[in-house]
């Protein structure tokens, strides 16, 4: 006997999926803010937040230049993080919205902050990407958020 799925079911296992998928985000970033020290005892609970930018327009118009970046790193991420920030240069690829792979020169922003203060972080470095994808009209900008212990 062959079962058939009808297209309700296939509705309800959509809205199963994403609700579970949307219960485990906010999990996830609890678990950077649990505080915990490091397991060798070196070391305090921070984030480390990388930010990455491309820097090839989609529009076809010239890419964002090593001034650009800098006076964007000056105007924009500097006043959010003025303790400190580390930019290194990269080269990338990506499929695009066309499905096209895409290669050029990018920016790694690290940015370091203690897991406290994540809550208060987060809005600043979502601030961050969307005035980068409007200001040289990217696609979007990568975020890759991750445990550290840190030590200064």
């Amino acid at each position: 006997m062959q079962k058939t799925i009808t297209p309700s079911w296939r509705l309800t296992t959509a809205v199963l999926a994403t609700a579970l998928i949307g219960v485990g985000a906010p999990a996830a970033y609890a678990a950077l803010g649990d505080g915990a020290p490091a397991p060798d005892g070196r070391g305090a609970p921070f984030v480390e937040t990388s930010l990455l930018f491309g820097t090839v327009r989609p529009d076809g118009g010239e890419p964002v230049t090593d001034e650009q970046f800098r006076a964007f790193v000056d105007e924009v991420v500097t006043p959010r993080f003025p303790d400190g920030l580390t930019v290194q240069d990269g080269y990338g690829q990506y499929r695009d919205a066309n499905g096209v792979i895409e290669r050029e020169r990018s920016y790694e922003l690290i940015l370091l902050y203690p897991v406290a203060e994540h809550q208060d972080s987060d809005p600043k470095i979502e601030q961050i990407r969307q005035e980068y994808v409007k200001r040289f009209a990217q696609e979007s900008v990568a975020r890759v958020d991750d445990r550290a212990a840190v030590d200064f």
